[in-house]
């Protein structure tokens, strides 16, 4: 059975960053992402459609996608 991920809310990421008790700089650092980028995707002033504000995006689990190195 293919499930699709599970995707959050912006209010619910940040929520899921508070609840593992990780600051928005911490997951920032932990993959090389800017610290204001992050906040603008949180805050809904980012969408996340290329890019690094992708990459974060997806990585936050607010949008859906594969990230590739």
């Amino acid at each position: 059975m293919n499930t699709m991920p599970v995707l959050l809310t912006t209010e619910q990421a940040r929520a899921e960053l508070d609840r593992n008790g990780v600051t928005i700089a911490e997951f920032c650092r932990k993959h090389a992402l800017n610290k204001n980028l992050v906040s603008d995707l949180l805050n809904g002033r980012k969408k996340g459609v290329r890019g690094e504000a992708r990459r974060a995006a997806v990585l936050l689990r607010i949008k859906d996608g594969v990230i590739s190195n």
